[in-house]
């Protein structure tokens, strides 16, 4: 897309706090494993306690990383791609070119159950999403017939970005 300065057209985010509690019990987990393996007197052995010890940490930094990774997600739109960035680390992260979107769609009402849950998720009859909460978002349906959906803030700007630059390219 030609003379348009570099940068963002659009931005937006979308975040969900409740996933600060899932967090927390990540931590506790985590933070009971260190603790188990700093303060053992286990009389029953190594090997359950090992195992606990491992079980712990294990379940807290799958916890932790699974949370935090779609506490927010960020989307931007520039002149090429739109690209969707989760959590503080920016993993995972997804780019649709623009010249491969055929379609923009607002959709004012996603909730994770119609996904399975938070996340980035794939489901056969529906494509690929991320889901960090419920409430407006936008799907980009592709060349290829895949479909793309994320939960934003200000979808319906996002869309009409998006249908602009599909205007411009199709003249």
């Amino acid at each position: 897309m030609t003379g348009h300065p570099p940068g963002p057209l659009w931005a937006g985010r979308a975040s969900n706090r409740a996933q600060w509690l899932l967090a927390l019990a990540g931590a506790a987990a985590l933070a009971l494993g260190v603790q188990l393996a700093v303060a053992s007197s286990w009389g029953a052995g190594t090997a359950p306690l090992l195992m606990a010890v491992v079980g712990c940490i294990a379940v807290g930094l799958l916890v932790l990383y699974g949370t935090l990774a779609f506490v927010y997600v960020a989307v931007t739109i520039d002149a090429e791609a739109l690209e969707v960035r989760c959590g503080h680390i920016g993993l995972p992260r997804r780019t649709v070119r623009l010249a491969d979107v055929t379609r923009a769609e607002y959709l004012p009402h996603i909730t994770p159950q119609q996904w399975g849950g938070w996340g980035h998720r794939w489901r056969p009859e529906k494509g690929t999403a991320v889901i960090v909460r419920r409430g407006e978002g936008l799907a980009l349906h592709l060349g290829d017939g895949e479909l793309f959906t994320v939960t934003v803030d200000d979808a319906e700007n996002a869309v009409r970005v998006i249908d602009t630059h599909l205007r411009t390219h199709t003249r």
